[in-house]
């Protein structure tokens, strides 16, 4: 091959160029590489003195359509194309629209263009205007980028928060009716819209006067949480929530008609219509939340009714709302003697003899407690009053906590095993006073 390239005067030059040198071994190495230099003409010219043939040259359609010359006895001659890829099928050229039309589409898209870039510079002037509290200056701002671009719904909820801020709720509310419905329109980002209608949510709830009008607030919130789970919009949803519930409080609370439940719940009381005067009760309480007399009232019922934990519950916030009422106590250690609470019920009736040291009904109620304690302590339960007195003191966090204090246990072995050791933690006065709750609840017994 070397020989051949150097012998033909039109390939001898070649062969000083680095580069032709490089092709021509990578083709030696491997003749599928020939495919990958057919475009450089040098190498054409060498494959036809290789193979004896006369190449020429294809440079366009012309040399194409060119016929080959009549080969001679010692050569052949044929065209060898420019190497390309095959030639796809060319599509038919459409028809070029009109020059006009182009020309005046053009035009219409860089006007728009041009119209949003404005409509972004007025937006950020209005911002600044925002912030400075200039907000008449931040209104017209806004304004003319909604002129100019009614494809931005923020320029609309930017504008509502203006509005927001100056107390026109109104307008507020119907920049941001009209940026969710164009919002929609454009299918805009979600969190836009959410946006929208928590402003309008805002706006609702700053106008409202009645409960009712809390729900038009409140369904806004509700909408845009749909749209976007946001912290700020969940939050002013629980206060909307929590104002409406305080309005309608507010709306239903009138004294005089809780007087007139109360009553009515004191007659049904009398006849031991238990159920009705809870239902009086109540009303009462909703008319006027502030009545302990109903409270108590109530817990009596609960009591009547055995249903322990509500009266306990009654009796408990009759006391909160007023400490002095003495009643709210004899009522509060019932429920608690009733429950077998027997020390509990005590430290209530005790509280209620420090505001009437006479009261008789506090005063029954201490000996009724005193005398359980001291059957418990002397052991004269039944069996079975003895496993439901353990029971329910197994449940005390107090008497569990004794029980888990290692040096109680160890006290609790020497009253059994060692009556000196014993006799030494008598003189503790600490000891002694959990051993007696230990007595009280039953889990200790004396004999």
């Amino acid at each position: 091959m070397w020989a051949k390239l150097t012998a033909d005067p039109g390939t001898r030059g070649y062969l000083q160029q680095p580069d032709f040198v490089k092709m021509m071994q990578e083709i030696q190495k491997n003749p599928n590489n020939l495919n990958m230099y057919l475009k450089d003409q040098r190498v054409m010219q060498a494959l036809g003195v290789l193979l004896n043939i006369k190449m020429m040259s294809g440079n366009g359609p012309e040399d194409m359509d060119a016929q080959p010359e009549e080969p001679t006895t010692t050569e052949r001659e044929f065209k060898m194309p420019e190497a390309k890829p095959e030639p796809k099928p060319e599509p038919k050229p459409e028809p070029e629209p009109e020059p006009e039309p182009m020309v005046e589409e053009d035009e219409e898209e860089r006007q728009k263009k041009e119209k949003k870039g404005l409509a972004q510079k007025e937006k950020e002037v209005g911002n600044a205007a925002y912030k400075k509290k200039e907000f008449e200056k931040a209104i017209e701002h806004y304004s003319k980028a909604i002129e100019l671009d009614d494809e931005d719904i923020s320029f609309l909820t930017n504008r509502a928060a203006v509005y927001l801020e100056m107390g026109k709720y109104d307008e507020c509310i119907k920049d941001c009716d009209q940026a969710v419905e164009r919002g929609r329109e454009l299918r805009s980002d979600y969190k836009m819209v959410a946006r929208a209608l928590t402003r309008k949510g805002t706006a609702l709830a700053k106008i409202a006067k009645t409960s009712k009008d809390y729900d038009l607030a409140i369904e806004a919130f509700h909408k845009a949480l749909t749209e976007h789970r946001n912290p700020d919009t969940l939050k002013k949803l629980n206060d909307a929530e929590k104002a409406k519930k305080d309005l309608e409080q507010q709306e239903y609370f009138d004294p005089n008609i809780a007087d007139e439940e109360r009553e009515k719940g004191n007659e049904y009381f009398k006849e031991q219509k238990y159920p009705e005067a809870v239902k009086h009760y109540t009303e009462a309480i909703r008319r006027n939340p502030k009545d302990a007399k109903a409270y108590s009232n109530r817990a009596a019922s609960y009591t009547k009714l055995g249903a322990m934990p509500e009266a306990l519950k009654d009796a408990e916030k009759c006391i909160e709302l007023d400490p002095s009422f003495v009643k709210g106590y004899t009522r509060k250690g019932a429920v608690q003697f009733f429950m077998k609470e027997y020390e509990k019920a005590l430290e209530t009736y005790q509280e209620g003899l420090k505001l009437d040291a006479n009261n008789q009904e506090l005063l029954d109620g201490v000996k009724r407690c005193v005398q359980q304690i001291n059957k418990a302590s002397r052991g004269d339960l039944t069996p079975e009053e003895l496993k439901e007195r353990q029971a329910k003191g197994m449940q005390d966090p107090e008497v569990q906590n004794i029980l888990a204090d290692p040096v109680m246990r160890q006290v609790l072995i020497d009253f059994q095993e060692n009556p000196k050791a014993a006799q030494e933690h008598m003189k503790n006065p600490m000891v002694m006073n959990k051993i007696q709750k230990l007595v009280s609840a039953g889990i200790v017994q004396v004999k």
